[in-house]
């Protein structure tokens, strides 16, 4: 029975080979020999990076025609070249990735959750129900670390995670990994582009800045003593930290949450003080990607022009910028006083940017010497329109065109050639704008009698900044305000001679809105040698017109060319608007970040032929990250930066009155910044300088100030 059974299964086990042999020679498949070629290029990390298990995987799937020779994400273009090599095939840059931090802030981690002995950020995230109120957060717990399969992650100060950036090779885990979404992967030109989202992590302060600083990086990179990161923090938003230090009126200090309890925190003379620090010490030198060879024209080289070409060159591109003036700068070079901001400060941010390949053509003004056709023909694949806003509105009232009744741009761009001294002379100056208190200031140092200016408006109402009205009070300039003129009187020669004035008031007083009116029987009288018309600047349409007013463009009422407000995109694909000749009047912070939205989309626009919408934009303060009973321990005074005495502005006309911040005074300013998360903050801020006279508890101060009936 036995012996019949071992026959039986020795038989069937015989037979069964037998089929199989037999099988193998119509059923073998060879394996292409290529497949371990490849995957002897491929460094065998088996991380799972590119989207197949592993190596093996992955070079089956580059033999098979799935894959592209580039798809190693922990190799870099060595690893593509050799596969390439293989496959018989070329293979096109690659740009390399990396994992980044977006959201600091502080011990809130621990603050914010009890562990109760879980050491996993998805299982404590599972835990207590999702993000919690940490928002985008990080858990400090070290997921990222232990998922890393290069050691590039490491758990530094507050249990936060450290990207090494020259081991991370861009797989992803750790992103995959994290719960709140607070470390990404992200590249170079995604960093340069990205435009803040709604599921971002950020502070008050960086979605009120125009440009979208990350200011809570660059502060605490200066307060680690990082200056060239700090530095290259800046740049990545903002070409022209050494102009917007100077002369920005920094609305995100308004904004910023240190406020609540004492000041906010002095971000621009921060940012001045790394831009500074470059000057002084040599130039800082920022990563280009390789040529693309594509060109795009720039017709203006103000701030807009300037942002725009540096950000497309970053990206490869070759951006040619077209300048009506002798030189770059626009309103920066020729309508902004030294005294405010030095030739030498536009001239160095002018050279760094065309250091970097930038190509401008001087004298060249749109309209007369070429036009779209031409750069068409030139090879030129899109164009940014940003010829600012240079022309003055006229007031329209009886004696207007007097001959010395000029505009404000008129004046400014004239000072030092036409304007060289105003000693015996009486100066007037119509409206409340920066612009006009820099006639103002300047007419003073050019040794004017008087030197007045109207406005309807009441002092709060005022378009020009407190800062600048005060400015220009210090060195003797009058303000006249809730005043408006309703004619000039002129004489035989056709000169003005006096501006006749009523008195403005607003229709509810309690309530100013809207623009005053007139208040009938309040008519007098100022005499003057000179006026100034320094209410409003719009741009100049003649160059995007013919004589019957007709162009390409969809224009506004106002003056100005019709452009996306994200994209800048205008109603022709390839052409896009930006700065003043877009927005009329603006700051330079915000032709900063039309240029950078720009050269976005036309990176889009000339690469893929699509502009591409961003998603969940951050157009207005997220409500939820306006953090509100805060509790801070150090009360720290916010810096003053030093100002030269009057009697020095008035004798020298071109020194600039503000000065910078010394290194510890940079160093305790950036200690006050809180690293506002999304709901977190940090309320041990510049615990470091507690020992310091000026310091005190914030208890202390608060009872302090009661005791004395100050305010804060």
């Amino acid at each position: 029975m036995i012996a019949s059974s071992v026959a039986i299964v020795f038989g069937l086990s015989f037979a069964a080979a037998v089929l199989l042999a037999g099988a193998s020679k119509f059923l073998h498949v060879e394996e292409d020999p290529r497949i371990a070629k490849v995957e002897a290029c491929l460094p065998g990390a088996n991380c799972g990076g590119c989207g197949y298990p592993g190596c093996s995987a992955a070079a089956a799937a580059v033999v098979a025609g799935e894959a592209p020779p580039e798809i190693c994400v922990a190799g870099g273009m060595e690893i593509a070249e050799a596969i390439a090599k293989v496959m018989g095939q070329s293979v096109d840059y690659r740009e390399p990735q990396v994992a980044a931090l977006i959201c600091s802030g502080g011990d809130r981690a621990k603050r914010m959750f009890a562990y109760e002995g879980v050491r996993d950020c998805r299982a404590e995230a599972m835990l207590y129900g999702g993000e919690k109120s940490c928002g985008l957060g990080c858990l400090g717990l070290g997921s990222c670390v232990r998922a890393c399969p290069f050691d590039a992650i490491r758990l530094g100060e507050h249990n936060l995670p450290v990207v090494n950036k020259a081991l991370c090779r861009s797989c992803g885990k750790c992103a995959e990994v994290c719960p709140t979404g607070a470390i990404r992967i992200t590249s170079f030109s995604a960093s340069l582009l990205h435009l803040n989202k709604l599921v971002d992590c950020l502070a008050p302060c960086m979605q009120k800045c125009p440009v979208q600083l990350d200011v809570r990086t660059f502060i605490q990179q200066i307060k680690s003593g990082d200056l060239r990161g700090a530095l290259l923090t800046l740049k990545n938003r903002n070409p022209l930290p050494l102009v917007v230090g100077r002369i920005c009126p920094h609305p995100c200090e308004d904004i910023c949450r240190r406020k609540i309890v004492d000041d906010g925190v002095a971000i621009n003379s921060l940012e001045r003080y790394v831009a500074d620090w470059e000057m002084h010490n040599g130039r800082i030198p920022i990563h280009v990607a390789p040529d693309t060879g594509r060109k795009v024209a720039i017709i203006g080289g103000g701030p807009a022009g300037l942002s725009c070409a540096y950000f497309l060159r970053r990206l490869g591109h070759q951006p040619v910028i077209f300048e009506s003036h002798a030189a770059l700068g626009g309103m920066l070079r020729y309508a902004i006083p030294e005294f405010r901001l030095p030739r030498n400060v536009v001239e160095y941010e002018i050279r760094g940017i065309l250091e970097l390949g930038v190509e401008a053509r001087t004298y060249m003004t749109f309209g007369k010497d070429f036009n779209l056709e031409d750069l068409e023909e030139q090879g030129f694949e899109a164009v940014f329109l940003a010829t600012g806003a240079w022309k003055n509105q006229r007031l329209f009232i009886p004696g207007d065109d007097a001959r010395n009744v000029v505009g404000g741009v008129a004046f400014l761009t004239g000072v030092g050639s036409r304007w060289t001294n105003l000693k015996g002379k009486n100066v007037v100056i119509v409206g409340g704008t920066n612009s006009a208190m820099d006639i103002a200031r300047s007419a003073v140092r050019l040794g004017a009698d008087s030197t007045r200016v109207i406005t309807r408006h009441m002092r709060r109402k005022m378009t020009a900044n407190k800062y600048e009205i005060e400015k220009a009070e210090e060195v003797g300039s009058e303000l006249l305000l809730q005043k408006m003129p309703v004619s000039f009187e002129t004489d035989a020669a056709g000169n003005a001679v006096a501006v006749r004035i009523v008195d403005s008031q607003y229709e509810d007083p309690k309530k100013p809105m809207g623009d005053p009116i007139p208040v009938e029987g309040t008519e007098s009288r100022l005499e003057a040698d000179l006026f100034v018309i320094a209410t409003d600047r719009w741009p100049d349409l003649s160059p995007y017109v013919d004589r019957r007013g007709i162009g390409h463009f969809r224009m506004t009422k106002q003056g100005t060319i019709i452009g996306d407000d994200m994209t800048m995109q205008t109603n022709i694909a390839n052409v896009f608007v930006g700065g003043e000749l877009r927005r009329g009047r603006s700051i330079v912070m915000e032709a900063v970040s039309d240029g950078r939205r720009a050269a976005r989309s036309i990176h889009h626009f000339i690469t893929s032929g699509e502009v591409p919408l961003p998603e969940l934009p951050q157009e207005r303060v997220v409500p939820q990250s306006l953090l509100k009973g805060m509790k801070v321990r150090w009360r720290i005074p916010k810096v003053q930066p030093a100002e030269v005495p009057v009697k020095a502005r008035l004798e020298r006309f071109a020194l600039e009155v503000r000065r910078g911040i010394s290194d510890r005074e940079a160093a305790k300013e950036a200690s006050r910044c809180l690293r506002c998360g999304f709901t977190c903050y940090d309320s041990e801020a510049g615990a470091e300088f507690a020992e310091d006279r000026d310091v005190t508890l914030f208890e202390q101060a608060e009872k302090d100030k009661a005791a004395t009936g100050t305010g804060s």
